[in-house]
């Protein structure tokens, strides 16, 4: 059976090893959205993981909802993710291009002229947003896309994905999780549109497969990936059937070949208070869509330790694992845990720092000796 350190083929990417580096929002972009030098480093310094997954990156000026976080639209921001993907492959690494819009977890106050976030209904989210001052304010409605401005936004994944193969990505990855855009469409619970982006469950996917469709149109599918959190519950998005609305989803994506499927399970310790908050609730664990990825590889996220890590690929029911919080604080986790498995000593990530500016916290936790 394989292991942390077998390599294997994501498509058409070869990484040496199945510790991967999960998507990361570290709030470090320099001015107009863009890498700087400093967010170079901190990549290379993680190019040991098998496959880099960058940060979410905002496809256009209204997908943006975070301070300081980076962009993928301008030919300035492009040429800051060179600075990151030379340093990237320089150190021996791979890395692809998280592709993000936020629609209603956002504010007017990141969007262009102060308009209204858009989303697939006019419902704003409960919870508040952040400002780009920090402050959080209660989020504001946001307006519903037109069908046409749907196949507008399509068409912002298909540009950003160009963008990306100009910045010297490996390849793309449709952040299609978390309550962002695509499941605002995706979740019954929100989308209750009656054109051709809502009411039937296959009306409701097609937004995510049209977005990934378009990363396909640029890379080919051996190198788009796309990210789902079936067991999400974010930003009060319900859904009345979580098995069949992402299992019929699963489905249709594996039925598209691409280089794999990136699954969060539900959150360690989670559990019993979403229970309790969220009575449709359901954790369904990555093991249920194995049977339904039948030429896909899975990676499988959220809360992995080495032996959690190492049990999963043994059972079979993904193929990698991809570690956020241990990357943050470990910049060599992969070469830790094969020098060391289950006992590999691991620094403590520093929670304080997660969404601040500068080096410290980033780019300062030491390597091994």
């Amino acid at each position: 059976m394989p292991d942390l350190f077998t390599p294997m083929h994501l498509g058409d990417i070869a990484i040496p090893n199945r510790v991967l580096m999960a998507p990361l929002t570290r709030c470090r972009a320099g001015a107009g959205f863009a890498p700087t030098a400093l967010n170079a480093q901190y990549y290379a310094q993680r190019a040991g993981s098998g496959l880099l997954i960058s940060e979410a990156t905002c496809i256009e000026p209204r997908a943006h909802g975070y301070p300081s976080v980076p962009g993928i639209h301008t030919p300035q921001q492009v040429a800051g993710w060179r600075l990151v993907t030379d340093a990237v492959h320089a150190a021996g690494g791979r890395i692809v291009c998280q592709l993000w819009h936020v629609g209603r977890v956002s504010h007017s106050a990141y969007q262009p002229g102060g308009a209204p976030t858009v989303s697939s209904a006019a419902v704003a989210k409960a919870s508040a947003v952040r400002l780009p001052d920090g402050s959080r304010v209660p989020a504001d409605a946001p307006r519903a896309l037109t069908s046409r401005e749907v196949w507008e936004v399509i068409e912002h994944y298909r540009q950003a994905a160009r963008l990306a193969k100009e910045a010297g990505f490996d390849g793309v990855e449709m952040h299609g999780a978390n309550s962002y855009l695509p499941e605002q469409f995706l979740r019954d619970g929100l989308n209750t549109r009656t054109d051709e982006w809502g009411g039937t469950l296959e009306n409701r996917a097609r937004f995510h497969l049209e977005a990934v469709k378009a990363c396909v149109d640029v890379w080919g599918p051996g190198r788009v990936g796309v990210r789902l959190s079936p067991s999400g519950a974010y930003a009060d998005l319900t859904e009345s059937n979580p098995r069949g609305t992402y299992g019929y989803l699963v489905q249709r994506l594996d039925d598209m070949g691409l280089a794999y499927l990136h699954i969060m399970e539900a959150w360690v310790g989670d559990e019993a208070k979403t229970r309790r908050e969220l009575p449709w609730w359901e954790p369904i664990p990555v093991s249920y869509f194995r049977g339904l990825a039948k030429r896909t590889p899975i990676i499988v996220n959220s809360g992995f330790t080495f032996e959690k890590a190492t049990a999963y690929l043994r059972e079979g029911w993904a193929d990698a694992v991809a570690f956020g919080r241990l990357y943050i604080a470990n910049p060599d986790l992969a070469e830790r845990f094969k020098r060391g498995g289950a006992g590999a000593a691991l620094n403590t990530p520093d929670e304080s720092t997660f969404y601040t500016p500068g080096e410290r916290g980033y780019t300062d936790y030491a390597g091994m000796e």
